[in-house]
């Protein structure tokens, strides 16, 4: 008898390897950007950040979906129970009403996204779309009393509800729309002070970018004397902030947008939903030192620590903890 163990399977199945492709077909991207451009240009001012989920701190669409793909999920199973017809018709109906806010917050967020990830969307919205078409024809067919025509269409709609939640989750955990793409950083930072350049390399009014620990960073020097230091990648999608525009205290991500103010990272104006790491800084023999701004840094009065966060620019002044209150333009 032979005792040689199975070789273990290498290869992609032909799921990945198909969503790999779609990932790289660029045959709808003239389409794609099309319909991303007219997403962004709807007049939504501060309306936008509510539909990327800024007031959140993450995604809103994900918690969006819940309601239409519950109700039917929960209307397929009353379905295939006698006597509960009535029941389905109700989350049917439930399931088409919430599907359009849901729709919403994905497009504005979809529009934000890189095109290897917009095409993946874009059929995740053609499977949903698809989906809700159908749950119509369901809730259409169950009024008119069909209600065999209903439950067959209403099955019809829960396999293409489970495409685009196959290709949601594709987006979301393979391909990272709508992480947090500067949450490693307080995993990555030392503890302490670190030396970042001399006071000549950080000019007055220009970003710079620095190195820590291998962590890309963005220092400001400001016109009132005051240094400010950030994670340089974008939470958003990890754009460089350093190459990004500055602006009444705050600096704007190239890629997409969003505008984080320099004091503290705050995300000002999304699609970023999450803000930026943010430094204490100090100058020490000419020199400037940047430290991880981290939760458990605070004094339990919380007041600044003076050796810790009363830093000082070249010129004496405060150096960039205080508490600006500056803000980015509304979107």
């Amino acid at each position: 008898m032979s005792t040689t163990s199975p070789r273990p399977r290498t290869g992609q199945n032909r799921i990945l390897r198909l969503l790999d492709r779609l990932e790289r077909d660029s045959r709808a991207d003239a389409v794609i950007d099309a319909l991303a451009a007219r997403v962004r240009a709807l007049p939504l001012g501060r309306g936008r950040d509510v539909l990327h989920g800024t007031w959140l701190g993450h995604p809103v669409h994900p918690l969006l979906v819940q309601v239409p793909v519950g109700s039917w999920l929960s209307a397929a199973v009353l379905d295939l129970s006698p006597g509960r017809s009535r029941g389905a018709d109700v989350l049917v109906g439930v399931g088409l009403a919430a599907a359009t806010p849901a729709a919403l917050t994905g497009a504005a967020d979809w529009a934000e996204l890189h095109h290897e990830q917009q095409r993946v969307g874009l059929v995740h919205a053609v499977a949903n779309t698809t989906a809700v078409g159908l749950y119509a024809a369901s809730l259409a067919c169950r009024l008119r009393g069909r209600t065999a025509a209903g439950r067959t269409f209403g099955f019809l709609g829960l396999t293409a509800v489970g495409v685009g939640g196959m290709l949601g989750g594709h987006l979301a955990y393979r391909q990272a729309s709508g992480a947090n793409h500067a949450e490693e950083v307080a995993h990555l930072v030392g503890e302490g002070w670190h030396r970042v350049g001399g006071a000549a390399d950080f000019p007055v009014g220009r970003a710079v970018r620095r190195m820590v620990d291998d962590v890309p960073i963005v220092v400001v020097h400001q016109p009132d004397g005051q240094i400010h230091a950030l994670a340089d990648r974008c939470s958003h999608l990890a754009g460089p902030l350093s190459e990004g525009a500055l602006a009444d205290g705050c600096v704007e991500c190239p890629w997409h947008g969003s505008v984080f103010r320099l004091s503290d990272g705050w995300n000002v104006r999304g699609p970023a939903t999450a803000p930026q790491p943010a430094f204490d800084t100090r100058m020490a023999d000419g020199h400037l030192e940047v430290r991880l701004r981290r939760h458990d840094q605070e004094d339990d009065a919380g007041q600044e620590n003076p050796e810790t966060r009363g830093d000082r620019g070249p010129d004496g002044r405060a150096g960039g903890t205080g508490g600006e209150t500056a803000h980015g333009n509304g979107d």
